[in-house]
């Protein structure tokens, strides 16, 4: 059975991805969604990982489903698998 990690770098890169297509700056989705703009910019530079309730407050402070945004990280964490496949873990 194969056993993928969740990579902090796709996260924060999905997370910025669509903060840009809303049009926000990183002060403003920061301020909407209660965290620091430092704690978001670590977010996107995939420093940290965010919790469930950060992730949850990012998303709908950019209006958008928290399943889109899963959607799209599912999306780039499979083209990176198969980008790297040497890279996988089985159990």
């Amino acid at each position: 059975m194969y056993i993928s990690t969740l990579d902090s770098v796709v996260v924060g890169q999905v997370i910025a991805y669509f903060r840009q297509q809303s049009g926000m700056s990183q002060e403003v989705l920061s301020g909407l969604a209660g965290i620091g703009r430092s704690h978001l910019s670590a977010i996107e530079r995939g420093e940290r990982k965010p919790t469930l309730e950060t992730f949850y407050r990012i998303c709908t402070a950019m209006n958008v489903k928290m399943s889109t945004v899963v959607r799209k990280l599912e999306e780039e964490l499979e083209k990176k698998d198969q980008r790297q496949p040497e890279k996988r873990a089985f159990r």
